[in-house]
């Protein structure tokens, strides 16, 4: 297989960069990199300092920015769990991917006093996932944190899916609590004693990934690795320890407001933003590692979000309070930018510029065939990816014709980003909406807040066009309204 291999230098001079060349060839031959996939849960575009957060500290995930480069508008899979991390894991967006919406499959039994959670609906085998791709090439794969494509019995089985190691949460039900009676390690089930799924205990599950995802790097450290961390945080139900709480209550204003959903916190802006800091100290511990075991400068790390913030203070979350959206219309559940546009920070010494800031256009299911670019691994046939690899490392940049989502739930929604263009459809699966196409330019009213699809008749037809041909009908989401409503 011919390899392409992209050279990034910085301020050298003929003889420098012809040293660089050969560097970066040798490493690229001889070495393939660490690939650490940081995935926040409902983390909103504007929660990281490094986006203009004023509140919450992220001085770690700060320093990823600050030595790697920081997207501005790059975008979830979907602005909701499970289907944006089936997105992430096999390259196609929601108009070809099997998962497209949360649910968990009929006849599942819940009963969290019995410790059974139904799962998600499972990917099939047939899906090729991004750690399948890895292991087969001889990469250690690990995952800790919350799964959400399929329980154990089932083809979704991370154990199936090319992971030789997951510990976490298999289900999203299960996920609502961070102190949980029990985690699972592959398929059998590790029980927390002094954790009994109230507010507080004695085993926080963040921290427990943490350990896990260091142990793996330890015992991995000769060989390339792929560690994939879709954390909870800051997913409801608000909890974390007293020690990252004290950083925050009492500093942080609280308001009275009506709970509903998850459990109920004291302080519940200052639990919120604790969660958040206190999954920071773990992101820098784990980087801490790398560099005492020299891996550092061989370790891609990506951060990012699954979808946008929460909404309507779910839980006791305050979304308003915390400007987590930024300047975005919509929050999670919505295709409106505040509901898929998110962080995303990656960081590799010696081949991504520092401090670098990219405004590609890019999206999850990118993620799939820029790893697989990283570790000159052939990508499938079939993704909706594009590598993003030499805008990583300051090349010219192959461009998508255009990004697009579909999602059968909260009403029913469809949208299109063409360049500068946002295309948008809601209300699909109420009756008496309004689905025609709203247009709006991102570059002059970002907030989606100007609909000026009667002044660009063109620009629609296309995103019409689009919105037909970018998708094929799921079985196991059906959405006719697509086709059915007014386009």
């Amino acid at each position: 297989m011919k390899r392409r291999v992209f050279i990034k230098t910085f301020g050298m001079g003929t003889a420098g960069l012809a040293l660089s060349q050969v560097q970066f060839c040798q490493r690229t031959i001889r070495q393939k990199p660490n690939i650490i996939f940081f995935l926040s849960d409902d983390l909103g575009y504007r929660e990281l300092g490094c986006y203009g957060q004023n509140i919450i500290q992220t001085p770690n995930i700060d320093r990823l920015a600050a030595e790697g480069m920081r997207f501005t508008h790059f975008y979830s899979g979907s602005p909701v769990c499970a289907p944006s991390r089936c997105v992430l894991l096999t390259g196609k967006h929601t108009g070809h991917a099997y998962i497209r919406d949360n649910g968990n499959p009929e006849g599942r039994i819940l009963n969290p006093e019995e410790g059974q959670f139904p799962g998600q609906h499972p990917i099939p085998d047939s899906e090729v996932t991004l750690a399948e791709l890895l292991h087969s090439q001889g990469y250690a794969t690990g995952a800790m944190g919350k799964w959400g494509l399929g329980q154990i019995d089932t083809t979704g089985d991370p154990n199936r899916q090319g992971f030789d190691l997951f510990y976490g949460y298999n289900c999203q039900v299960h996920a609502h609590n961070h102190y949980p009676r029990f985690l699972l390690r592959n398929h059998q089930k590790e029980m927390l004693p002094g954790n009994d799924r109230t507010l507080t205990g004695s085993q926080y599950s963040q921290d427990l990934f943490i350990k896990e995802a260091m142990r793996f790097i330890q015992e991995n450290r000769d060989r390339p690795f792929f560690l994939y961390l879709p954390f909870i945080i800051p997913h409801l139900s608000i909890q974390v320890p007293d020690e990252t709480l004290a950083v925050y209550k009492g500093k942080i204003p609280e308001a009275d407001y009506t709970h509903r959903g998850y459990l109920k916190h004291p302080y519940p802006r200052a639990g919120y933003a604790a969660m958040i800091t206190h999954m920071d100290k773990g992101i820098g511990q784990i980087m801490e590692l790398l560099q005492e075991l020299g891996l550092d400068r061989n370790t891609v790390v990506f951060f990012s979000s699954d979808n946008g913030p929460t909404y309507d203070r779910l839980g006791g979350s305050d979304s308003e309070f915390f400007h987590s959206a930024g300047p975005f219309r919509g929050l999670k559940g919505s295709l409106y930018e505040g509901g898929i546009r998110v962080p995303l920070i990656v960081r590799w010494p010696e081949h991504i510029q520092a401090n670098s800031v990219s405004d590609q256009v890019s999206a999850l299911w990118d993620i799939l065939p820029t790893v697989c670019d990283l570790s000159q691994i052939d990508a499938p046939a079939g993704i909706d990816g594009t590598s993003l690899v030499p805008t990583l490392l300051g090349q010219p940049q192959k461009q998508h014709e255009f990004l697009y989502w579909e999602f059968p739930d909260y009403g029913g929604q469809q949208a299109v980003r063409v360049g500068n263009w946002k295309a948008i459809r809601t209300g699909l699966k109420e009756t008496a909406a309004d689905t025609r196409i709203q247009l709006y330019n991102l570059e002059t009213h970002p907030g989606e807040s100007n609909n000026v699809a009667d002044q660009h008749p063109e620009t629609v037809s296309r995103c019409r066009n689009i919105m037909k041909s970018a998708r094929v009908e799921s079985q196991l989401f059906p959405f006719p309204e697509i086709l059915l409503r007014e386009i």
